[in-house]
């Protein structure tokens, strides 16, 4: 976005046009292609933002609306974004509206750098458990599948093969802020094979043609990874036969099957249990 900044970085502008170029390049991170580009994306609301910051996130720029003006939150962390380099807009409910593709708009939002794991930087330790996702499709459950990662304490997602992008508006909205506090790597089905064999615990995957019952296996103290298939099709051969242990949930209704995020909460609350108290 540098090239169409006006004066210095780190500085407040005001903003009330849509042709506005700032305002046309956030607007452009609706799209995968232009995310990739310019490596950032969108998160809404002062909490996730202010979030975000604490976690050590790089915020690109912060959006207000003029609503905001004179709330301390707003203000301080206007001023800790022009600390860190970043431009802050004041801008029109208009803008706001155009920004976020909703009709009620958060007051606050921010563009933060991208940031993956790199696959062989994962070393997984005594009772860590990592979640991966084959060919996941559906925004909305892979920020559901990041949220309750959070929310067991699992230590991250790995993305596998041709999967839907963690950092689109529907993606970061569904993890309502765990974007900022789980890891995620990305790779191909391949070099997840090549990674997996040095993995020193246990590989469970859930499988219609699993035999076992999920809840009948210890998990023990070792690291586990814990894999799940794409929402149409499953695991696929290669990934379901790198798991030692194929599970099943079992069902006692019509459907013959759940959500992928829903499946992978109860594999996650199961997994955890142990280490889970209120």
């Amino acid at each position: 976005m540098s090239e169409h900044r006006t004066g210095a970085p780190g500085r407040v502008k005001e903003v009330t046009s849509l042709a506005n170029p700032l305002v046309k390049d956030i607007k452009a991170l609706a799209l995968k292609k232009f995310r990739d580009q310019q490596n950032a994306f969108i998160a809404e609301g002062l909490k996730l933002v202010i979030d975000a910051l604490d976690l050590g996130w790089t915020i690109k720029t912060l959006i207000f609306a003029k609503s905001a003006l004179g709330n301390p939150a707003v203000e301080k962390i206007a001023a800790r974004t022009v600390a860190a380099g970043g431009d802050v807009l004041e801008v029109s409910e208009k803008v706001l509206t155009a920004i976020t593709r909703r009709d009620n708009p958060q007051a606050v939002v921010g563009v933060f750098g991208q940031r993956f794991v790199p696959l062989k930087d994962i070393r997984p330790k005594d009772g860590d458990v990592w979640v991966a996702l084959d060919r996941v499709r559906d925004p909305g459950n892979l920020g559901t599948v990041i949220r309750t990662v959070d929310a067991v304490g699992a230590k991250g997602v790995i993305l596998v093969g041709d999967t839907t992008d963690p950092f689109s508006l529907e993606t970061v909205r569904a993890t309502m802020g765990s974007i900022f506090a789980v890891p995620v790597a990305r790779t191909h089905p391949d070099a997840f094979l090549e990674w997996r064999k040095g993995f020193a615990g246990i590989v469970a995957g859930t499988h219609l043609q699993g035999a076992v019952d999920y809840r009948s296996v210890d998990f023990g103290t070792r690291p586990v990874l814990l894999m799940m298939g794409n929402e149409q099709q499953g695991l696929p051969d290669n990934l379901a036969g790198a798991c030692d242990r194929l599970l099943r949930i079992p069902q006692a209704g019509r459907a013959d099957s759940l959500n992928l995020a829903v499946a992978t909460a109860v594999m996650l609350y199961e997994i955890r249990r142990a280490a889970l108290k209120l």
